[in-house]
């Protein structure tokens, strides 16, 4: 490019147009650079990315719903239940005091180091004759032991009885968690045979509107029936919408027990069709009398106000304490000044007795007492709810059982009584009133054969929970 001779024409221009060209140039290059590196670092770029795409995917394995029995879902439930988790907290908390009740019958041993500086005035004992020296150096082992006898026995015994109480209020709390579960679980399984029945209501409601609209075209029903069966297959479908709520319902309250996520997606192992043999009630009245949380907390209730007006009844007695001390107390922090030994022994024997504090000691013993009487009313009415309780249950469990073969044979002719009504409202020998009314007993009857299985289950955990948990497995069930 020729450049302009122009004499107008100045130096700093010259070296503005320069500057702008350069830059161009510039741009243009990097442009170019860019784009090279686009083309051919783009399907590199592109495939890297696939592969660690397809990496990550297959190191990330695909995660199924936990499917799981009631068993899995009772102890799932204790993980994560706050109130039975502070059950299991008081239990520790009463065995930590056992623990330390029993260290209370033990001596204790300590060990003291001290200085003790008093104003001399030219005397041994300095300006307070109270101490020894004007430096004394006190550097000693020390055994500490009251003995424990009664007191420190019926303060073991107590600690110990409350312990058992403890431990029978969390089973008592397992077992209301328990209960809770088992109705959610077969709630949950009640909920999922009630949309799969009416899901099987709402496809032979649909059929029927067509086979119906079909006898209609060709003259053989009247528009009334069509009418009809399409009223049948709209309350088909709200049925469906309603049992598809009532399940993630039923879902939602027990995940809420099982997971930290109640969105969590599991299955649930169904055995309402394989339901196992009722026990004997005498087995049953052994199992609860042996293992039942209420009668154990009543009587551990019970155990511990009788400590309590033991314990009472101690304050009444002298205590005695027993000491023991082993090293120096001397003027001189050495174990000797000179020719004298500064390192020695003593001991000593306290006894306290109680002679008068105005009545307080005898009132204690009367609220001790107080408790004591309540705590076997409790016990007495423990064991008339127990034994009434399961008694109830038993009934409850053998109803059901016995009613379970009734139910299934009602759904069975239920079945069979619609099978026939469809075979006459398409030959024409009936209306479709008589086969709306047949497609609903069969879903009643399914419904109630459902209900009752579940009902019976129920029972027969309950009886289970009441025994504490001692009823043998069900042989044959199914297994996840």
């Amino acid at each position: 490019m020729r450049m302009p001779t122009s004499s107008k024409l100045r130096c700093p221009e010259l070296k503005r147009r320069s500057a702008v060209l350069l830059a161009l140039t510039f741009e243009c290059l990097a442009f170019c650079a860019l784009a090279f590196c686009g083309l051919c670092g783009a399907p590199a770029l592109a495939q890297s990315a696939s592969a660690n795409t397809a990496g990550v995917a297959a190191a990330q394995p695909l995660v199924r719903a936990p499917r799981l029995t009631l068993q899995q879902a009772l102890l799932l439930a204790r993980r994560y239940s706050p109130q039975f988790n502070a059950a299991v907290t008081q239990a520790g908390l009463a065995r930590e005091n056992l623990v330390q009740a029993r260290a209370g019958l033990l001596p204790s041993v300590t060990y003291n180091n001290q200085y003790l500086y008093t104003e001399g005035n030219n005397t041994p004992s300095g300006r307070f004759i109270a101490n020894n020296a004007v430096h004394e150096y006190l550097s000693q082992g020390q055994v500490h032991e009251v003995v424990p006898f009664p007191a420190g026995l019926n303060a073991m015994h107590q600690a110990a009885a409350r312990r058992a109480l403890a431990q029978a209020q969390r089973d008592i709390a397992a077992r209301g968690l328990d209960r809770t579960v088992v109705a959610d679980y077969y709630g949950v399984l009640v909920a999922e045979q009630n949309l799969r029945g009416a899901r099987d209501n709402l496809t032979a409601a649909q059929r029927y509107w067509r086979v119906s609209q079909q006898l209609q075209r060709g003259g053989e029903v009247a528009q009334a029936d069509v009418i009809r069966a399409q009223i049948q297959n709209n309350q088909a479908e709200q049925t469906v919408e309603d049992d598809q709520l009532a399940l993630e319902r039923a879902r939602f309250s027990l995940a809420v027990l099982l997971f930290p996520n109640p969105r969590q997606a599991f299955r649930l192992v169904n055995d309402l069709a394989a339901p196992p043999p009722l026990p004997g009630f005498q087995t049953l009245a052994r199992l609860a009398a042996l293992h039942n949380p209420e009668l154990r907390a009543a009587l551990a209730s019970l155990r511990t106000a009788n400590a309590g007006v033991s314990l009472a009844r101690d304050a009444f007695l002298p205590a005695l304490s027993l000491d023991y001390w082993y090293g120096i107390d001397a003027t001189h922090f050495a174990t000797r000044n000179g020719p004298i030994p500064n390192l020695g022994s003593a001991a000593a024997a306290t006894l306290n007795i109680p002679i008068w504090n105005w009545g307080a000691t005898a009132s204690q013993v009367r609220q001790a007492k107080l408790r004591r009487h309540q705590a076997r009313v409790e016990l007495a009415f423990a064991q008339r709810q127990a034994l009434a309780n399961l008694q109830t249950s038993y009934d409850q469990a053998r109803a059901a059982r016995a009613a379970l073969a009734r139910l299934h044979q009602t759904s069975q002719l239920a079945a069979r009584n619609l099978h026939l009504a469809s075979l006459r409202y398409r030959s024409g020998d009936d209306t479709i009133l008589a086969l709306v009314d047949a497609e609903s007993l069969l879903a009643q009857a399914r419904a109630a054969e459902t209900a009752g299985q579940a009902r019976y289950r129920v029972a027969l955990a309950t009886l289970n929970i009441l025994t504490g948990g001692h009823l043998q497995p069900v042989p044959g069930a199914q297994q996840p």
